[in-house]
């Protein structure tokens, strides 16, 4: 669960999460928060064995923040990594689901775009860019995923180890990207579970133009890559 400035959030995040899924182990990713944060998890980990705080420097990016979880997870043996939001937008009455069915697939997708999937709170053009950006994942990439840019995941931790992290060139929410697309491309077992996305109350979101420009430098260069290639 990586944060940034995500103190109006984290506790009911973290409640909720316990509420729903008592089996699971949490680590919370914070890259320096200024709003403080990183003091909130640390204090919510002193209550409770199952959490875990990473301190960063600074803030790197999602995919930075992800990587840096995924490594702490390799090293202390865990079967399946989840990727999760810390502000409210992705239920964790919603994850179980995504459990469920872990044990069959390298990755499993919580999927606002599928049948039975669906967003709440969010503004048109909101979904737009959202809707518009997975059309364009798809036919770029080749890919018959319908929500490439969901955060919300499983992991099958042996089949990331063999993924070289280094080489990751997304930084931002383009990662997500990214990373489906790499496992699609390695012969990874990809699925997709729907989930409701609920718009974050508090705070802001970390959406901007920049991030939205890198994602689709991101599809376009790995889709021509991937049409001259094939020819």
């Amino acid at each position: 669960m990586p944060t940034f400035n995500e103190a109006g959030n984290i506790n009911n995040a973290v409640t909720r999460l316990f509420q729903h899924n008592s089996n699971v182990d949490l680590l919370i990713v914070d890259d320096s928060s200024p709003d403080g944060t990183g003091q909130l998890a640390d204090e919510l980990a002193k209550g409770n064995k199952h959490i875990s705080v990473l301190h960063r420097a600074g803030k790197e990016g999602l995919g930075a923040a992800y990587i840096a979880g995924f490594r702490w997870a390799f090293e202390r043996g865990y079967d399946y990594l989840v990727e999760m939001d810390a502000d409210g937008s992705h239920r964790p009455e919603d994850l179980p689901k995504l459990l469920a069915v872990c044990s069959n697939f390298d990755l499993v997708i919580g999927s606002r775009y599928v049948r039975g999937g669906k967003t709440m709170n969010w503004p048109f053009y909101r979904q737009w860019l959202s809707r518009g950006g997975n059309i364009y994942a798809r036919i770029m990439l080749g890919s018959k995923l319908n929500d490439m840019t969901a955060g919300f995941r499983v992991f099958n931790a042996s089949f990331l180890k063999s993924f070289d992290l280094e080489s990751i060139n997304a930084r931002g929410y383009s990662f997500q990207i990214e990373m489906a697309y790499r496992t699609i491309r390695s012969g990874g077992r990809a699925t997709e579970v729907p989930i409701t996305f609920v718009e974050r109350e508090i705070g802001v979101s970390k959406m901007s133009t920049n991030i939205v420009a890198e994602a689709l430098l991101l599809m376009t260069k790995f889709g021509l890559r991937r049409i001259f290639l094939r020819k």
